[in-house]
């Protein structure tokens, strides 16, 4: 991975992560302050986008130390598989997040319940990622495997050596 392309995926991470930071940030505050003053109620759909945002987060965090390991030679190696994991994880919890609100927003689509629909399909389409993810961690497992095994050989030939 060259140095530009790492740069700009940290730049695009960070804000990512500074943006569903501030975001939260204006919503918990809302959320907080006295109803008197004008303050917003809790919605079940607000609820649901802060844990939509904290699934983009460590999904962002596990990506910066995913690149971090990439940059040092050290991603074909089992520490690699907790920041896949945590990817997974927040792929699929950005699913049911997705499902949450196609739930929340289906009672006010009786009439056109076909947007009800293609927002299920979008929360498919985000659960197909997932498995996309999951399928790069098994050949993950099978390069870190090889490249013990080559490790392995290299030392039994520098010993005959």
């Amino acid at each position: 991975m060259g140095k530009l392309t790492v740069r700009a995926l940290r730049a695009i991470l960070m804000l990512v992560l500074v943006g569903t930071v501030l975001v939260q940030v204006g919503l918990v505050w809302a959320l907080a302050t006295d109803p008197e003053d004008g303050s917003l109620p809790l919605t079940p759909l607000r609820l649901i986008t802060i844990l939509g945002l904290v699934s983009v987060q460590v999904a962002v965090v596990c990506v910066w130390r995913l690149v971090a390991m990439v940059r040092r030679g050290t991603v074909f190696s089992h520490a690699a598989f907790r920041y896949v994991d945590g990817v997974i994880g927040s792929i699929v919890a950005a699913a049911l997040v997705w499902f949450a609100v196609t739930a929340v927003n289906a009672p006010g689509q009786r009439e056109d319940p076909g947007v009800t629909v293609i927002m299920a399909g979008i929360g498919v389409a985000i659960l197909g990622v997932a498995l996309v993810v999951l399928v790069l961690r098994m050949l993950l497992t099978q390069a870190v495997a090889l490249d013990g095994e080559a490790a392995r050989m290299q030392a039994e030939l520098d010993e005959v050596i």
